[in-house]
């Protein structure tokens, strides 16, 4: 687990230019934005957490959403500041701003870098225009490249996402898709197989079988297929969805993983954090119009209107667990309990059982799923867990 002391900021900015079919983010369209009134907002709400966690050294910042390259390079600036004002600062901090092909440029991007962005994470989804016509996407791939390129230029990091599992979708076009993604990649690539989530269009025109996707075991082929091209290319697995070259993973989601200490910020943003060993679980209000009325208002992030709760041991547990099994270092058996104790939520003999099967190791340190069991760590956490 990640030192107490140390602490991940998540910003959320929910507003997009529209709303993709497939995503179940907490996103929104508006034609206007109070940008001053926002500003107010997250900086009354930073120094909210700041009184109650005390002195803490932040290791990461990342701008979520949303489309955050939609906020004006001034209002990154004056949040990050903010942060800084309110915690120490990591020499090595690591502050992501997740962009959006469409509204990328370079004054754009130049604006972020100076203020303080040090990575940025691109949500190209595909470089193929039938692809982003198909998840209606604002831009083309041309858009896509040179936003990766400019990436490039301006930003000591990068990274880029990319959607497969498409339909109609073969191991040959996503191999290729891959290997053209790698010559402008640098250290990472976060590549996601598209999923039906309830309350998406994409799931309403499921239902109505108007929307056809590649079945279980074209899925595993997909799957099966990217473990392969990205550690060929120098860029393995880290977590179910995510490949890195070594040193270069996303230090703010291993925070996550690892079940350390982090705060979110903004509508519908989650929290986990420890005061006097206490941990506290906090999720805002989802409607941005609500969340900045109560951060406005003084409404404190860890009020129980705002979801604020206490996370006992066996929740905590049972959340490490599910966290830390996503990822390719495993969990700590120090913070889960071996399985079978009574502290720990694991069922020992299905540990045992699946370890047999080749989807999980364990030893006396870690508890880890295999490459075949990350594919199939949904059932096997509804498995195992007690």
């Amino acid at each position: 687990m990640t030192h107490p002391c140390t602490l991940a900021v998540y910003i959320h900015w929910p507003f997009c230019l529209s709303k993709c079919p497939y995503c179940d983010f907490n996103s929104h369209v508006r034609e206007e934005v109070d940008i001053a009134a926002w500003k107010n907002a997250y900086a009354r709400q930073l120094s909210a957490y700041a009184e109650r966690t005390g002195p803490r050294r932040v290791t990461s910042v990342f701008f979520g959403g949303g489309t955050p390259s939609l906020m004006p390079p001034v209002l990154v600036e004056a949040i990050i500041e903010t942060v800084i004002a309110c915690w120490d600062i990591d020499p090595g901090v690591e502050i992501t701003l997740e962009a959006n092909p469409a509204v990328v440029d370079r004054q754009r991007f130049e604006g972020f870098a100076a203020a303080g962005v040090n990575r940025v994470s691109i949500g190209v989804q595909s470089f193929d225009n039938a692809a982003l016509a198909f998840l209606e996407r604002g831009h083309s791939g041309e858009d896509a490249r040179r936003a990766v390129e400019l990436a490039s230029r301006l930003f000591g990091r990068f990274s880029f996402d990319l959607i497969y599992a498409l339909p109609e979708q073969t191991v040959a076009t996503w191999r290729h898709q891959m290997d053209n993604a790698l010559v402008l990649a640098d250290g990472h690539l976060s590549l996601y197989q598209l999923t039906i989530e309830p309350g998406t269009a994409f799931h309403s025109a499921w239902r109505r079988g108007k929307l056809m996707v590649p079945d279980e075991d074209a899925a595993g082929a997909l799957f099966e297929t990217t473990q392969e091209v990205m550690e060929a290319g120098g860029l393995p697995a880290y977590e179910i969805s995510n490949h890195a070259r070594p040193g270069d993973e996303s230090r703010h989601n291993l925070t996550y993983w690892r079940y350390g200490d982090y705060i979110g910020i903004g509508p519908g943003a989650h929290g986990r954090f420890q005061i006097n060993e206490i941990r506290h679980g906090t999720r805002h209000h989802h409607m941005p119009e609500v969340w900045l009325d109560q951060a406005l208002n003084g409404v404190s992030p860890m009020a129980p209107e705002q979801g604020s709760s206490i996370i006992g041991d066996a929740e905590a547990r049972l959340e490490a667990v599910m966290m830390g099994l996503r990822t390719v270092e495993g969990v700590s058996l120090a913070m889960t309990g071996v399985p079978g104790e009574p502290e720990s939520p694991m069922d020992a003999e299905v540990v045992m059982d699946l370890t047999g099967k080749g989807l999980l190791t364990c030893d006396s340190e870690r508890l880890r799923a295999t490459a075949t069991g990350r594919q199939r760590l949904n059932a096997i956490l509804a498995a195992i867990l007690r």
